[in-house]
């Protein structure tokens, strides 16, 4: 108590100066109407400022919840644009066969949704490469599921436990991807070579298909893991393959690998009935 009291007498003249200043500035806001005018508007500005200032900070801190609203939006949309160009490929079928025959239109024939997940481990510099994301068997994921980004496809499900998942990506030799042309039914394998994480290569595409730099490469369907028409990336060279009947391509992946954050994990409810159905064929050889 004694050091407080010391300070203060010591400090004394300080704390009278505030004093006066105080009564001061409510003397003039109190008595000049000008003053009062312009002390008023400064304390708005400055109020105005920190609003600001505060509003930008809280927007910031917001922005993941935003993005990750923005991003099942996005994929609800996909998977809505999936789904109408599944109708109309099944319309334009119908048409070619049974001229007048309208099919129906309820979801009974689009068999795949989606779930969301963050990327917590990411690897594009190895030979092969694996990516990891926060969701597992409780959240329904499953192996051998297709995983896309907001850009286009990533890889396929490879391992998974309770909480986590493994993924196989584009960019890891083991993994092939049955591709096409859009607006082609012309389709080839996809694979990575383990050089540049931007690119791949698009093998068996048969000689007489016209193509040309800049189309897109698009996911063919003939599989259980991955509806037909999610981009893969676009054409930015080709080459004659060895046997001279078929072109090789070069494929710039729409996915940038180096800076994937959030990923969709593709459910196909009908997977396991096709696969058994595939595999109780194939008895047969």
């Amino acid at each position: 108590m004694r050091k407080l009291l010391d300070f203060l007498i010591r400090k004394r003249h300080w704390f009278l100066f505030i004093l006066l200043e105080i009564i001061s500035f409510t003397l003039i806001y109190r008595n000049s109407a000008y003053q009062r005018n312009i002390m008023f508007s400064s304390a708005n500005v400055i109020t105005g400022h920190i609003a600001s200032v505060s509003g930008a900070v809280t927007s910031y801190l917001n922005l993941r919840d935003i993005n990750k609203e923005l991003l099942e939006r996005n994929g609800q949309l996909e998977m809505e644009l999936l789904k109408l160009q599944d109708q109309l490929d099944m319309m334009r079928a119908d048409t070619v066969s049974f001229v007048g025959f309208v099919p129906d239109s309820t979801d009974e024939g689009f068999s795949y949704s989606f779930v969301m997940a963050d990327v917590v481990n990411n690897s594009v510099s190895h030979l092969s490469n694996y990516i990891t994301i926060n969701k597992g068997r409780k959240d329904g994921i499953a192996p051998d599921m297709g995983v896309v980004s907001e850009r286009g496809v990533v890889g396929i499900v490879s391992t998974v436990s309770d909480c986590f998942s493994v993924i196989i990506p584009l960019l890891n030799p083991k993994f092939r991807l049955s591709c096409k042309l859009l607006g082609s039914n012309f389709f080839g394998s996809l694979s990575w070579n383990g050089r540049n994480a931007r690119y791949a290569r698009l093998d068996g595409l048969p000689r007489h298909v016209e193509f040309q730099k800049g189309d897109t490469i698009v996911t063919s369907g003939y599989s259980a893991v991955f509806p037909a028409g999610i981009i893969v990336g676009t054409v930015v060279d080709f080459e004659k393959q060895n046997d001279d009947n078929f072109y090789s391509l070069e494929v710039e992946l729409a996915t940038d690998f180096y800076t994937l954050n959030n990923v969709r994990v593709i459910r196909n409810y009908r997977q396991a009935e096709q696969l058994s159905t595939e595999r109780e064929a194939k008895k047969n050889d």
